[in-house]
């Protein structure tokens, strides 16, 4: 996204999307350094399953940040996310340009979700798992703060970074093509789930 808001000369809102990108995706680095740690070391997202019940908290700062990174409103993605979409709609950059973005946006939301569901639904696969991570001080509290910090990032600095509002005026079906992209891509990672098992 934030290569695409430069190309398409939006550099004020490509760097305000690498700040709220930086902070939600430390965020899931992270929580996922921790859920490798926790499941024996090992990083096959196969061996991964159930994990919610041994890491409660990691399980929702981590889906946290994903949904952050998927755009849900008034989460940090959302901010910078959803303004370079409305923008690009906008400015009308041709079908195909827009074709491309909403599926990007779609794959973004499908290996969010294709993330969450292996590690944190279904049956543990892996070897024993080390919930006594959550209780370790120095890897839960950061992960805390920035969890905090991804929660009240993007409307501060949206306030921060454009003090005046942007208007955009959109047909009905542009607003809501990303909602059916993401809700498109959602049903189908979830379809395939389910015949994986």
């Amino acid at each position: 996204m934030m290569m695409f808001s430069i190309s398409l000369g939006l550099f004020e809102l490509a760097f305000f999307h690498l700040l709220t990108h930086a902070l939600f995706k430390a965020l899931l680095f992270l929580c996922a350094g921790i859920l490798i740690h926790g499941a024996g070391n090992t990083q096959d997202i196969r061996s991964f399953g159930g994990l919610s019940l041994n890491f409660p908290l990691v399980t929702v700062c981590m889906n946290l940040a994903n949904l952050s990174l998927c755009g849900v409103p008034f989460l940090a993605g959302f901010y910078s996310k959803d303004l370079i979409v409305e923008l690009a709609c906008q400015y009308s950059w041709g079908v195909f340009i827009l074709c491309m973005m909403f599926i990007c946006l779609s794959l973004t939301v499908l290996y969010s979700v294709r993330l969450t569901y292996l590690s944190f639904v279904g049956v543990y696969n892996g070897g024993p798992s080390i919930s006594v991570c959550e209780s370790d001080y120095s890897l839960i509290g950061p992960v805390v703060i920035l969890s905090f910090i991804s929660l009240i990032s993007g409307p501060i600095l949206s306030w921060l970074s454009f003090p005046a509002p942007v208007l955009i005026f959109l047909p009905v079906f542009l607003k809501w093509a990303a909602l059916l992209f993401v809700s498109i891509s959602l049903l189908v990672m979830l379809s395939l789930q389910r015949l994986a098992y």
